[in-house]
């Protein structure tokens, strides 16, 4: 995943955490914190309430960004390394900025051939976002092109924030979804 390089101020390299966007957010409400201490008591080993803890930090600071990381590792009390290593290991968490809504776009070969690349031209032409460049500038729209939604046996498959339309998805269907985005009947991301 390429990410936005902040400039170097230094000859130095960035670390990897440094690479990535940071939120303006630094540490959890005291409300997040008691979500991941309920969580944390239902494993024997604290290191399971990693991914339940990672999707609340997403959901209060609004993606994954390294403060994020930090504030799980501390709420936790496990190494940072080990949040880090998880949220960058998997995709369903974001982190950078999107969109009130975020529209992911399988292209995956069973897509592909079902009109998938026609599908994201779309969702691009109607948003005014483009794939890994971060919220149009409303806010309002971010795209995502992706592997797999697991829908391969009914492409094309597009996800927007965690609902997954993977059964007859033409340009129709993703007007109406569009337009239900507008009208607020789905949840925003991080909500």
């Amino acid at each position: 995943m390429n990410h936005p390089q902040p400039p170097e101020t230094s000859n130095e390299p960035l670390a990897p955490g440094q690479r990535l966007p940071e939120s303006e957010r630094r540490e959890f409400s005291p409300e997040a914190i008691a979500e991941i201490h309920a969580i944390m008591a239902q494993y024997p080993d604290k290191l399971a309430a990693t991914l339940p803890a990672l999707y609340i930090a997403q959901r209060e600071f609004g993606f994954v960004s390294l403060s994020a990381m930090k504030a799980v590792a501390k709420a936790i009390g496990i190494p940072e390394g080990h949040v880090f290593g998880v949220a960058t290991f998997y995709t369903m968490y974001q982190k950078a900025p999107v969109g009130k809504y975020h529209f992911s776009v399988c292209t995956n070969i069973s897509c592909a051939l079902r009109g998938a690349a026609q599908l994201l031209e779309k969702v691009c032409e109607k948003t005014g976002a483009k794939p890994g460049q971060g919220p149009s500038p409303d806010g309002m729209w971010s795209v995502e092109e992706v592997e797999c939604l697991a829908g391969c046996g009914v492409a094309p498959c597009i996800q927007v924030n965690q609902d997954v339309y993977d059964e007859l998805v033409d340009e129709q269907k993703l007007i109406e979804v569009m337009e239900a985005c507008k009208r607020g009947d789905y949840r925003p991301w991080a909500q």
